[in-house]
């Protein structure tokens, strides 16, 4: 431990660091980073010295993978031309929501806001991000998005946002285990009943424990995944947003995972869940188990960590044939808070950052699925066969936002789909109570 007492040059030398490093923190503006933080400074009433417009865009991408690619293209935008300046701010993903909702209170909003894709129609109906409809109009910017993407933007049948980045979950299987269980490695089940078939074949015990299970369900997935497949794709409402719960083909779904369980047995399947933790030990690249669900840029860890793996990827079964092959997605938005005092330029940025040229390079750099169809079968990504299948994939990917007028809704199903597992409650007894919670919260908000 270095001693100051009377040593001067060392007080001297202590003080000229902390004056150093208060310096860099104000110029770097405390959240920003890298050269889309510190493109301008001494800016007055959201303009920089030389008259440009600054504009603040917040994320939660500060990765050291996704930070500099945030940053990369914020940076390409600025040079693009001379008229706005776009700051970058990392904010955690656990706070920036909070964050965000309290500025737009305060009218101080950011002017650009990566969001949620899933919660757009309630940031709109409560005017706490813009109406983006005469932007749309002018820009034509609505066809360059998938379809099912687009409309996750809309309330009452008009954009506030546009869509960013998406996802979908496929099969992941390995091949060498097919084969060594005479299976075809290149044909995967296409319905849920086979699967079961391939998967008991797949299966190694040593006495009563299982050392290699084929699939489970359970293992990142569930019923959440499972009851929209079995369904043709719809979720927990209906058309005209009906909460269809308790419908045959969820109770189907449930069942199908308790009989996997039971044949499993769930103290195997949960000795198996204990030991997931890092990249390197996910039971499927570690070579544990054969066939794992996941959103698809999964890739990159099997390319990262899974070291010569033979893998193949495939839609999710369908529960009858002709059913449908239907997976869920996610995603994000980018959109302008409402309070921005420099609309105008925002959607500038917004164009930027979902047209071709950005959208490609975000998709190449994260194995994102992006919004902007044309990016989406650029040639050179769709040369990695992971990359075309999740874009065919899109097809039959169902988005899930949630509904206006019961936002909290999964928060009510998720306990009972609990207590249906622990055996606490028969399935239809479950989900019966789950249906009727769910009205009740509509009852209650309407």
């Amino acid at each position: 431990m270095m001693k100051f007492g009377k040593n001067r040059k060392s007080w001297a030398i202590i003080l000229a660091i902390l004056c150093s490093f208060s310096v860099l923190t104000a110029c770097s503006g405390g959240t920003s980073g890298g050269p889309a933080g510190t493109a301008s400074t001494n800016e007055t009433n959201g303009k920089s010295e030389d008259g440009k417009v600054v504009l603040n865009y917040w994320t939660w991408w500060g990765s050291e993978t996704r930070r500099p690619i945030v940053e990369k293209l914020v940076d390409d935008f600025n040079k693009s031309q001379d008229k706005i300046i776009v700051k970058h701010s990392y904010y955690p993903f656990s706070d920036i929501f909070t964050k965000e909702l309290a500025a737009v209170s305060a009218g101080n909003p950011p002017d650009i806001m990566m969001n949620d894709i899933n919660t757009v129609q309630q940031r709109a109906s409560k005017k706490q991000a813009i109406n983006l409809s005469k932007y749309v109009e002018q820009s034509k910017v609505k066809d360059r998005f998938f379809p099912e993407l687009w409309n996750t933007v809309l309330y009452q049948g008009e954009p506030y946002a546009l869509p960013f980045n998406t996802d979908t979950r496929m099969m992941f299987y390995n091949k060498d285990d097919f084969k060594a269980a005479g299976l075809d490695p290149e044909k995967f089940p296409t319905t849920w009943e086979e699967l079961d078939k391939v998967a008991a074949k797949l299966d190694k015990k040593d006495g009563d424990k299982y050392t290699h299970i084929g699939y489970s369900p359970q293992f990142n997935s569930d019923w959440n995944l499972l009851q929209l497949n079995f369904d043709q794709g719809r979720n927990f409402f209906d058309e005209n947003g009906k909460p269809v719960v308790n419908a045959p083909a969820k109770a189907e779904a449930m069942q199908y995972i308790l009989d996997n369980a039971k044949r499993l047995g769930q103290s195997n399947i949960d000795a198996f869940k204990a030991d997931f933790g890092s990249k390197q030990a996910n039971p499927f690249i570690a070579g544990k188990v054969s066939i794992w669900t996941d959103v698809t840029n999964f890739y990159t860890q099997i390319r990262d960590y899974g070291q010569n793996l033979n893998f193949g990827v495939a839609p999710l079964p369908e529960n009858k044939p002709d059913s449908g092959h239907y997976s869920v997605g996610g995603g994000f938005v980018i959109e302008i808070p409402y309070g921005s005092k420099h609309p105008d330029e925002a959607f500038e940025f917004l164009k930027y950052m979902t047209d071709v040229q950005a959208q490609t390079y975000w998709a190449q750099k994260n194995f994102d699925n992006v919004a902007n169809k044309e990016a989406s079968n650029n040639p050179e990504l769709q040369k990695n066969p992971v990359y075309k299948a999740s874009v065919d994939n899109l097809a039959v990917t169902k988005m899930t936002p949630n509904p206006l007028f019961a936002p909290d809704y999964i928060n009510l199903i998720n306990p009972q789909r609990d207590a249906i597992m622990l055996g606490e409650k028969s399935v239809q007894d479950g989900l019966n109570q789950a249906q009727a919670d769910v009205e009740k919260l509509i009852s209650n908000n309407k």
